[in-house]
């Protein structure tokens, strides 16, 4: 017999009243039992041996790293002009690359701080996964805007310390507020994910079978006993991380969005983009949460612990933010209209109908149409048409991006300097070597690090409140 809300169902009756919308799905199935769940988490850490689609990933990862790193150095030794920015368009795929990575990475705190906040239990499942994709998307993110600055040797000059040119920089520069906000965010994201941890791995440490893997697992878990003084303290201290996160979610996209908004630009000067941008980072941070999560919960064996309902309720968020990504594209070109500025309207209708309009029109397909699928729960129960969909909205994201870096700046106020931008194949290749950075990162996390929050999974189980039957 199963307990629910309505009453006492039999298995056959309680999976139809799922079906029918009277109960909600458990957040756990199958065996929901702690050993079970710590068997389940910490198998993949403690498995001599992972999955061979783990080898094939990860070796494509090392792949596009190494493509990353040879184009990096290729980038020293030459110069920038390895590049497609030019003028007019000066600004094109390190800053369309830094804003996307900055927006997958801004579900973790999301997920880890508000949702924590707000005590919806849905999150214990995914809240590791997205901490990692956090940390390891601002790495990627942060590595664009370092290498863009030309003489990378002379970086030291950005600082705010004394150096031998007398030279500081400019505390009024929305690009100088970025270096604040996202070293910031990643601090204090890297030390949520930790905290959240200590508990998983004195839990890989107590059944660790090497002394290599005791040892370090221990170093990491800091001396971790679970007694009731240390349970304490590390709620108290997760609670104040999750406060101090939360403001992060609106902040970092937020001032990365000045970069834009401040400029005189039209197409860039417009006080809707610091929640637009917010909205959007929203979006493609679960569409990339998806994205991770249904290939792991079935190449790792996840399928009980990260459920189908899991995957419905992110494909809501999905397509609700969606819906606002959508009212703000339709907004941009209504207050271009209502302002009667031929600049501003000109750049938009440019946007839809100029020389990049395969690219808006493929933005506004992937952004505004593709999430519409989710209205049917039909398509939100379908891992596979979930994870297309996901894909897709990653595309359209990074489409965005890109359509408002380039548009807004390959046609100016003088014909005479209008020109058309294209990357160049280091422009392409360093994109996609971030990727396997990313991938490579992302993999070994997996591999040996807890991908579910065993502690927290734990207390969202009938067992931890005395309602199992």
């Amino acid at each position: 017999m199963v307990s629910s809300g309505s009453g006492m169902f039999s298995p056959e009756r309680t999976k139809q009243a799922e079906l029918e919308g009277l109960i909600a799905p458990p957040l756990v199935r199958g065996r929901d039992d702690f050993a079970y769940l710590t068997e389940t988490v910490c198998g993949v850490a403690e498995a001599k041996r992972p999955p061979k689609a783990w080898y094939v990933i990860f070796g494509c990862g090392l792949l596009l790293l190494g493509t990353l790193l040879t184009m990096i150095v290729h980038l020293v030794v030459t110069g920038v002009g390895v590049w497609g920015n030019n003028q007019p368009v000066a600004w094109a795929w390190p800053i369309v690359n830094f804003v996307f990575w900055v927006g997958i990475g801004h579900a973790g705190t999301l997920i880890s701080a508000i949702l924590f906040l707000f005590r919806q239990g849905w999150r214990t499942a995914i809240n590791r996964f997205a901490e990692a994709m956090t940390i390891f998307a601002v790495i990627c993110a942060g590595m664009f805007p370092a290498i863009h600055v030309g003489r990378i040797w002379v970086v030291y000059w950005l600082f705010p310390i004394p150096n031998q040119m007398n030279m500081w920089p400019n505390f009024r520069s929305p690009l100088l507020w970025d270096v604040f906000a996202v070293s910031t965010y990643f601090s204090v994201s890297l030390l949520f994910w930790y905290m959240g941890m200590v508990p998983d791995l004195a839990t890989l440490r107590d059944r660790a079978v090497t002394k290599m893997r005791r040892f370090w697992y221990g170093l990491f878990s800091l001396g971790w006993t679970g007694s009731n003084r240390q349970w304490h303290r590390y709620e108290r201290t997760y609670l104040i991380l999750a406060a101090l996160a939360t403001p992060l979610v609106l902040s970092v996209h937020s001032v990365v969005s000045f970069d834009f908004a401040v400029a005189q630009l039209p197409g860039w000067h417009t006080t809707i983009f610091p929640p637009y941008f917010v909205a959007g980072a929203i979006f493609s941070g679960f569409a990339m949460v998806l994205s991770l999560a249904i290939p792991a919960r079935a190449l790792f064996g996840f399928k009980d612990i990260i459920t189908e309902r899991h995957v419905e309720l992110m494909c809501k968020i999905i397509m609700a933010t969606g819906m606002m990504v959508g009212y703000a594209y339709a907004m941009e070109f209504f207050m271009a209209w209502y302002s009667g500025n031929r600049y501003e309207g000109f750049t938009f209708v440019n946007r839809a109908s100029g020389p990049y309009w395969w690219a808006y029109w493929i933005m506004v397909s992937c952004n505004v149409i593709s999430p519409q699928i989710f209205w049917w729960k039909k398509a939100r129960s379908n891992m596979i048409l979930v994870f297309i969909v996901s894909i897709f909205v990653n595309i359209g994201m990074w489409f965005e991006r890109f359509v408002i870096t380039v548009t807004s700046l390959n046609r100016d106020f003088l014909p005479s300097s209008w020109g058309y931008f294209s990357p160049t194949i280091v422009d392409i290749l360093t994109f996609a070597g971030s990727f396997g950075l990313f991938l490579t990162f992302f993999m070994l996390f997996c591999r040996y690090l807890p991908q579910v929050a065993i502690a927290e999974i734990k207390n969202v189980t009938p067992h931890a409140h005395g309602g199992a039957h």
